[in-house]
């Protein structure tokens, strides 16, 4: 049975409130399910609606993955934090994240995904290089690039290793704990070698 839409609303109103019914059943099936065992078919069974709803507004299942995962990883203006609290910041910003929504977060959903598939692989590395990036310029030193990429990798092997692979020595850690220990090994990515944080002093 195909889910009723209020007719007395505007034409704009009812196709807003579809994509919203499409990409909701979309994130929770692709966070169950993977990119790869995800149907069309079966979105639009989850959301109520006949498939060629879903093919009118997103086309194509890596259409629909890529809207249902458009992320906006909100990070915080490193260059207002202290150069030695933005390991911390950083850490804290993305536990907040998971910690706060670990089934829905978009984040999480695309990695999962991510490990077995090329187009989600390729859509975590684009979210990485235009927002981590961008927010390490200035903080991360010479060699900005790669330690952005380190730092990245640091996060990331948090994430899959606490809430996907869930490996208990992790994923038992309270954030504090976690805090404590993974943002002093960040603070060090982002500073480099000790000769290159006494050449930055020097200069």
């Amino acid at each position: 049975m195909t889910q009723d839409i209020d007719h007395s609303t505007s034409g704009a109103r009812r196709s807003d409130r579809t994509r919203a019914v499409i990409l909701d059943a979309a994130r929770r099936r692709f966070a169950a399910h993977g990119f790869e065992r995800t149907t069309i078919r079966a979105v639009a069974a989850d959301a109520g609606i006949d498939p060629s709803m879903v093919m009118r507004y997103y086309g194509n299942k890596a259409r629909l993955f890529d809207a249902a995962l458009d992320i906006d990883l909100d990070l915080p203006d490193l260059s207002a934090v202290p150069a030695g609290d933005r390991a911390e910041a950083l850490v804290r910003h993305f536990l907040r994240r998971w910690e706060h929504d670990e089934a829905g977060d978009a984040l999480l959903l695309l990695l999962r995904s991510a490990v077995t598939n090329e187009h989600a692989a390729e859509r975590m590395h684009a979210i990485f290089a235009t927002q981590v990036a961008p927010a390490l310029a200035g903080a991360a030193g010479p060699e900005q690039a790669a330690r952005a990429g380190l730092v990245s990798a640091q996060l990331l092997g948090l994430a899959l290793t606490r809430y996907i692979l869930r490996i208990p020595t992790v994923a038992r850690l309270s954030p504090e704990q976690i805090v404590a220990t993974l943002a002093p090994a960040v603070q060090a990515t982002l500073e480099g070698p000790a000769t290159d944080r006494t050449t930055a002093r020097e200069g």
